[in-house]
């Protein structure tokens, strides 16, 4: 399969979600964003307004994280936290579902927590992070049709900042599980274009990443360029 630097520039959120990430990053992240042409930024909330601004006019999208990275916030937090980001110029959200209530066989609570986030993001994008590296197989494929149920756009594989990130079996089972009218995103861990390349052949139409430029930079050495 061969995706050219710009396409796979094109399907990765550029991701800056470390606490200590100071606004002369960020401003650095939306700078790379504009060069290389992501598909959004993906930062913490608090740095949604000054991404808004700074990529105002382009095509680049910004995107936040919801209850993020443990999913453990109440439904009410979740949905003022989107309906905020919102208006601070946040046009995709990743939340992290309710684990621990679906790890308690809650599944009832854990769709209406999504639906919730849904409604208050006002039809923009919403994916939902399920943490695989916590889940066993069968729970992965519950959980992701439960994503699919509650109107999430998109069931995303990880934090990266619990105990693993992506794999090529995840992705996998989760494009098999949702089928093709719904996006899957992987993220946790990708460094690489031949690790992001074997990812989108597994099912994934999205990518989430902090190493965006290598993984173009690599696809454009690779001969994926352009040209």
């Amino acid at each position: 399969m061969k995706i050219s630097a710009s396409q796979i520039a094109g399907i990765i959120d550029h991701t800056l979600l470390k606490p200590d990430a100071i606004s002369e990053e960020v401003t650095h992240l939306c700078e790379e964003a504009l060069e290389f042409g992501f598909a959004t930024v993906c930062i913490n909330p608090v740095h949604v307004r000054q991404c808004a601004d700074q990529l105002a006019g382009s095509e680049i999208g910004v995107c936040t994280v919801v209850g993020f990275p443990l999913g453990a916030s109440s439904t009410t937090e979740k949905a003022a936290a989107v309906s905020q980001s919102l208006e601070d110029g946040a046009v995709e959200f990743d939340m992290v579902m309710n684990i621990g209530a679906f790890k308690n066989g809650d599944f009832s609570t854990v769709g209406s927590d999504i639906k919730a986030v849904v409604g208050a993001a006002e039809s923009n994008t919403v994916k939902v992070i399920i943490e695989t590296c916590l889940l066993k197989d069968d729970e992965k494929k519950e959980a992701a049709m439960i994503v699919r149920d509650a109107g999430a756009h998109f069931v995303k594989t990880s934090t990266g900042f619990s105990s693993g990130g992506a794999t090529l079996l995840d992705v996998t089972l989760l494009r098999e599980t949702v089928g093709h009218k719904m996006g899957v995103k992987a993220s946790g861990g990708i460094k690489s274009f031949r690790h992001a390349l074997s990812l989108v052949e597994a099912g994934a139409s999205r990518l989430g990443a902090s190493a965006g430029v290598s993984i173009v930079t690599e696809a454009q050495l690779s001969g994926n360029s352009d040209d």
